[in-house]
């Protein structure tokens, strides 16, 4: 599986960024996939993961009602609406996949991963 994110930029707080994760590989459908972010200084955190079928979906505190995670499962595409921006979601933003990890909310859990985006929000 390979991963390809993008859509990362600088903008200002209570702005708005759409990324993007375009996957390839076999039945890329079968595999659960989701955003990280790691921060300067701060390890890699879970932000947020779509059920296989896109229909349940699921986010860290901090993110919750400003960002929304959708998959594509027709053009094999993670996507990750995020809205009023705050100064601390800056990071960069890396997408994975995997068939089943055992705990979601591990990074160090997940098999693939695509090379990061980075997202700056500025006060």
């Amino acid at each position: 599986v390979q991963l390809q994110a993008s859509g990362g930029g600088l903008v200002q707080a209570g702005g708005s960024l759409r990324l993007s994760c375009a996957a390839s590989g076999p039945t890329i459908s079968n595999y659960l996939m989701g955003w990280f972010r790691q921060a300067p200084r701060r390890e890699r955190e879970f932000v947020a993961v779509p059920s296989r079928s896109g229909i349940s979906t699921y986010y860290t505190d901090s993110v919750k009602g400003r960002f929304t995670i959708s998959r594509d499962n027709a053009k094999n595409t993670l996507y990750l609406q995020m809205n009023n921006l705050k100064p601390e979601d800056t990071a960069v933003y890396y997408c994975a996949a995997d068939l089943s990890p055992a705990v979601v909310g591990n990074p160090s859990l997940w098999r693939f991963w695509g090379q990061g985006t980075l997202v700056t929000v500025s006060s």
